[in-house]
């Protein structure tokens, strides 16, 4: 290996030691090891050159079709998140388990399902935001999800030709570069033979040992222990998709930060309220819970704000936010009544849940004597915290994130542009970022979500971390580095067919955990060939071999889009890929290489 090689395996391994023992974010990183490519001085037979890439090579991952493709897909979450189609999938997909083990099972089995004939990249782009719901209500570690989210998407990359991008690209060069009458091309479940067992054997690892191996960052419910507790009134609407079920199939039970007190119905008031209570329209629900809480029920399908004032407001409601407000001594609104201090006509917004100390209030909200130091939970246009942040009503008015009303109207428009979207990609119509774009474009014009919405979306961090990891990836093969490590595990292991094919998967493994998947299978096929060509044996074993070794990159976030998309919801650390990824890899990489001879033998 050359001068550049060596640098470049010198900051790879700066890179890793970084992600692993540093708390730097990662897109610095990794913008800094590109930079560093950019300007590290390289000595050259006729003098010194700065850096290892150009500017055009170290940029190229930005403007990859996998990194745009992301980015839009953010966009199109968005649109189901904002119309409830999220929530429709945590509810009915993930549902409520009664242990770890039991959600892991209702979620990897149709993430890994989806994945055999859909791009994992959606897939996971749509199961995030889902996963992060559901463990919030759940109570449950997102840190004990996320990566088996992505390693099951993974897994399911693996049972179809269409399944991930890795065996498109191997299953090209096939018929590209190998003789038609040395192997035939490759059938869309040839790989299945091998990439089923190993789904069986990856989750079958992740269910038994998993929830042992993977770490804990806390319940999203932890954060939740919030000493106001707000009463709030919601109404099953005629019509509702709650009526005529009971409390506990309603998902009202055991709700984190929050529980239902009591029920009013027909001018009584039910203030036992068992799981199999069935609710009814026209009911009026009464909870106390925490500002977190409250904002989930406000996005809940089949309930809306008791108070019919939220329908009076001048703006769309698709446009409001909730807003925290604390009323002060020298308000107008204090020591009157909600309904009488005629609080919409004076502020232009409506108060939709009330804390006062810890004490919760009973009546009607309209009938509730304001007290100053109340906390008001307020339903209003975006600019009433600019309005009224000097005011003196107010002694402290704050925006609540993501708090926008689901838009639930809109939500089967959501269902049908993600439907046709990956009907497009999965029948070749469009490809997956024409199709997402359309999509997208769909949200928006149908106000599924505003363009305001879509632009704040967007994760940069995310972007930032996959576009500088394929300059990384690009550095790794134009410097030899990658070749030079190909070249040095195949020179020790002869010419034995297992053991070649055992150096041909693990090289793909290991540079697919530290360039991109597509170009390990690029850099590692030709030499697949070479070898089955010398030792005159069939050249399928290696095919099946590559495809697995490509896709199956546990044990660093870098290896995989899915792992980078996963890396900051889940709050990992790099040692937490090593700890679960490292025997992921071996399981996978054994049960690749003793049944890919077994079943294409050489």
């Amino acid at each position: 290996m050359g001068i550049e090689a060596v640098i470049v395996l010198g900051i790879v391994a700066a890179v890793l030691l970084a992600l692993m023992f540093t708390r730097i974010a990662a897109d610095a990183i990794m913008v800094s090891a590109l930079t560093a490519l950019l300007v590290v001085p390289v000595p050259t037979d006729t003098g010194i050159k700065l850096g290892v890439l150009d500017p055009g090579q170290a940029i190229g991952g930005f403007a990859s079709t996998g990194l745009a493709t992301v980015a839009v897909l953010f966009v199109v979450v968005t649109g189901l998140r904002e119309t409830g189609g999220i929530d429709w999938i945590s509810a009915r997909v993930l549902g409520r388990p009664q242990s770890m083990r039991t959600g892991m099972v209702r979620m990897t089995l149709p993430v890994a399902g989806m994945s055999a004939f859909l791009n994992n990249t959606p897939v996971v782009a749509l199961m995030i935001p889902a996963v992060s719901d559901w463990c919030k209500r759940t109570g449950l570690s997102p840190s004990k999800f996320m990566l088996p989210l992505s390693y099951a998407a993974i897994l399911g990359g693996t049972c179809s030709l269409i399944g991930t991008s890795t065996n498109l690209v191997v299953a090209g060069m096939v018929i590209d570069q190998v003789d038609p009458d040395q192997l035939d091309p490759i059938g869309m479940f040839d790989i299945t033979w091998v990439g089923l067992p190993c789904v069986v054997v990856g989750l079958a690892f992740l269910l038994l040992l998993g929830p042992r191996l993977l770490p804990n960052r806390g319940s999203p419910a932890s954060v939740m222990a919030d000493p106001r507790e707000y009463t709030l009134e919601m109404i099953v609407p005629e019509g509702s998709t709650l009526a005529g079920k009971t409390v506990e199939a309603a998902g009202l039970r055991n709700l984190p930060g929050c529980f239902l007190v009591e029920v009013e119905r027909e001018g009584g008031v039910m203030a036992a309220m068992g799981p199999h209570t069935v609710l009814r329209a026209g009911d009026r629900l009464v909870f106390a819970g925490v500002v977190e809480a409250i904002k989930d029920l406000q996005a809940l399908r089949g309930l809306t704000p008791a108070t019919d004032q939220v329908f009076k407001l001048d703006s769309p409601r698709f446009r409001r936010r909730l807003f925290e407000a604390v009323v002060s001594r020298t308000s107008p609104a204090a020591g009157q009544t909600i309904r009488a201090g005629r609080f919409r006509n004076t502020y232009d917004a409506v108060v939709i849940a009330v804390a006062r100390e810890g004490e919760r209030l009973k009546g009607k909200l309209g009938d509730i004597e304001l007290k100053p130091g109340d906390t008001l939970l307020l339903e209003a246009d975006p600019g009433f915290a600019d309005r009224h942040r000097n005011s003196r009503d107010f002694l402290l008015v704050s925006a609540l994130e993501d708090s926008a009303p689901r838009r639930h109207a809109r939500a089967p428009l959501a269902a049908v542009f993600l439907a046709g979207m990956v009907a497009l990609a999965a029948l070749g119509v469009l490809d997956m970022l024409a199709a997402a774009l359309v999509a997208a474009g769909l949200m928006v014009v149908t106000r599924c979500c505003t363009i305001t919405e879509a632009r704040r979306s967007i994760d940069w961090s995310v972007l930032i971390v996959i576009g500088a990891a394929l300059g990384l990836g690009e550095a790794l093969r134009v410097s030899g580095a990658a070749a030079g490590i190909a070249d040095v595990i195949l020179g020790t292991v002869g010419q034995h067919p297992w053991m070649v094919l055992l150096a041909i998967y693990v090289i793909t493994s290991l540079a697919t955990e530290v360039i991109t998947n597509n170009a390990a299978v690029v850099l590692v096929f030709p030499i697949a060939v070479d070898a089955a060509t010398r030792m005159d044996v069939s050249l399928m074993p290696f095919v099946i071999a590559i495809m697995i070794g490509g896709s199956a990159s546990f044990a660093t976030p870098l290896g995989y889009q899915t792992n980078l998309m996963v890396y900051g919801p889940g709050g990992y650390r790099f040692a937490d890929f090593l700890r679960v990824g490292i025997p992921m890899n071996v399981i996978i990489g054994i049960t690749a290489v003793i049944l890919a001879p077994l079943v294409f033998p050489f």
